[in-house]
């Protein structure tokens, strides 16, 4: 028997959105793989730079602008000191991680050629595969596949044998949004660095549980959402060594990104703002900044040690349920449960969910190749925060059995 712990219910005073009634029912919100909520320390945060700030960055000698510019160079900084970058330089800030995806991808069409090989692991959100194929398609490229094993792990055997002279990048997530798995990075990291390719890590997942360390990993870039971390959506981060950064070309062009400008040539400004043209979303760099404050106030020691009493306390009770079948149930993990019932529809099941007002993702999760491997057209997946209660995870449970009852 799980205890409530007493911080919860203090934290849960920071999200308004919690207090929500949906169809009758408080809000039971576990959707949080696919964004987190929102705390007043954020909304306040972008509500006053709108309502004291407001001005365009890095190009007035006015104080407003001089004080917005202040503002989004420290979310900068904070984001480095958090993910332990060596500097800040090496942060972009983007639109998300999809887009820190793209830039990237985009970065190595200058850099491949035909016969060169990419390496995707079958656990990626389809954001970690679509550029990549894109950028194959465009220069000839090789697209090789690290494949998954059952219990929904990667096969690191079948990686070892396809890493080779030719591989140029490989590209994985931290923790599969899908399965909630968490890869062993810095394995992958190791080996790919003994071929000399570069390896991106899709951090979305990971960040919201984990402390990350980009200089213990080793990793050549590392993206993220701040929506996955309590931040707004619309503003995300690239680290990227900068090494690579200043061999990767513009991703756009623009104002801010630009050194001299002429008819005949233009050249461009050093790393970060090479790859930032144009107005950023300052509001939102703003609120990614408060984000970071917020959940390192919080502290990582308590959020993985309530999550992963979440996470038990659910896995115990679905496992019981007649016809339950819980995909990628290892022990290493985060708070993410992917799950169907024999002879119920995943989507079926959380529509009855809603209608008990339990937010529920269904589907394939942007992950296709994953439940192509599994042979199923998708799953309920049920993906825990750190504001959520014991109580939350019992009537969820108990609201699966009811709809089960219900459809079968």
């Amino acid at each position: 028997m799980f205890k409530e712990n007493l911080n919860v219910k203090k934290i849960r005073e920071d999200f308004p959105i919690l207090k929500r009634i949906i169809n009758g029912n408080n809000i039971i919100y576990l959707d949080n793989a696919a964004t987190s909520q929102t705390p007043l320390q954020v909304i306040n945060a972008i509500s006053n730079y709108y309502k004291t700030t407001n001005a365009n960055i890095h190009r007035g000698v006015h104080f407003l602008s001089q004080e917005a510019t202040d503002l989004y160079e420290k979310t900068r900084e904070k984001i480095r000191a958090h993910i332990n970058a060596r500097k800040s330089e090496e942060i972009i800030l983007t639109s998300g991680t999809t887009h820190s995806i793209n830039l990237v991808a985009n970065g190595f069409e200058s850099i491949l050629k035909k016969g060169d090989e990419l390496i995707v692991s079958e656990l990626e959100h389809h954001a970690n595969i679509v550029p990549w194929q894109m950028l194959s398609e465009k220069t000839g490229a090789l697209l090789r596949v690290l494949p998954m094993k059952k219990d929904g792990t990667l096969n690191l055997d079948s990686y070892k044998s396809v890493l080779n002279n030719r591989t140029k990048v490989v590209f994985v997530n931290h923790v599969s949004n899908a399965l909630g798995i968490i890869n062993p990075v810095k394995e992958i990291i190791r080996l790919a660095h003994k071929f000399d390719a570069a390896v991106l890590i899709d951090g979305a997942q990971a960040t919201p549980h984990l402390i990350t360390n980009v200089t213990d990993l080793d990793a050549d870039f590392y993206t993220t959402s701040a929506h996955k971390i309590c931040g707004p959506t619309g503003i995300g981060m690239l680290y990227g060594k900068e090494e690579w950064l200043k061999k990767l070309p513009p991703y756009q062009g623009g104002g801010e990104m630009i050194d001299q400008v002429t008819f005949e040539k233009t050249t461009y400004a050093d790393i970060p703002h090479k790859f930032e043209a144009g107005t950023p979303n300052i509001a939102g760099a703003v609120g990614f900044g408060a984000a970071i404050d917020y959940i390192n106030k919080i502290g990582f020691d308590f959020i993985e040690s309530h999550e992963k009493d979440l996470l038990k306390n659910a896995t115990d009770q679905l496992r019981k349920i007649t016809g339950m079948k819980i995909y990628g149930d290892i022990e290493n993990k985060v708070p993410v449960i992917s799950f169907n019932v024999d002879k119920v529809h995943h989507y079926d099941l959380g529509t009855i969910l809603d209608k008990m007002g339990i937010a529920v993702r269904t589907g394939q999760h942007c992950c296709q190749p994953i439940m192509d491997f599994y042979g199923i057209n998708g799953t309920v997946r049920a993906s825990f925060a750190f504001y959520n209660t014991h109580r939350e995870v019992d009537m969820f449970v108990n609201g699966v059995k009811k709809a089960v009852k219900m459809l079968l």
